[in-house]
């Protein structure tokens, strides 16, 4: 079998992974514990989130020619990708709060519905909520002028 034939199964999972994904974000891992990597991916995987290394080739020959091709600068030393295919923001909140705690993980560049963000606006992405979060405020927001009002009028009974 030639080498061409053994790469071939594995850029079409890379390019099945990145096609209809919200939000893909590459990470350099280098210097992560075993035990801090089996966290990370922990976290991941319960998100939802895809989080893979493959060769830089590999990556660059998978996303040639689609959106995803501006990776291609941020392709250099050991890369990890984070890709979910539900919530946009979730490989970037996930990723950049456990930089927090395993500093030696940086974030490369990362792409969100379908734009490029560099690694100083991908941490700026990370800090926006899941949509669930952002609708229970809205929610929330809406709901309490109503109870507010409520209790007015409920106070305006009781007196009377």
């Amino acid at each position: 079998m030639a080498k061409v034939e053994l790469k071939a199964p594995i850029i079409e999972e890379i390019k099945s992974a990145f096609d209809g994904s919200k939000g893909s974000v590459l990470a350099d891992y280098r210097g992560l514990t075993v035990a801090e990597d089996t966290d990370l991916r922990k976290q991941l995987r319960e998100a939802g989130v895809l989080y893979k290394v493959y060769k830089n080739t590999y990556i660059k020959r998978a996303i040639a020619g689609t959106l995803y091709e501006a990776f291609s600068a941020n392709l250099e030393g050991p890369t990890a990708v984070a890709i979910s295919k539900t919530d946009a923001t979730a490989p970037a909140r996930i990723l950049a709060k456990f930089s927090k705690t395993a500093p030696k993980l940086e974030l490369k560049a990362g792409i969100v519905e379908g734009t490029y963000y560099d690694a100083k606006s991908i941490l700026t992405i990370a800090e926006i909520p899941s949509r669930e979060e952002l609708l229970s405020r809205l929610l929330g927001s809406m709901k309490s002028p109503i109870t507010n009002f409520a209790r007015v009028l409920n106070q305006i009974a009781e007196k009377k």
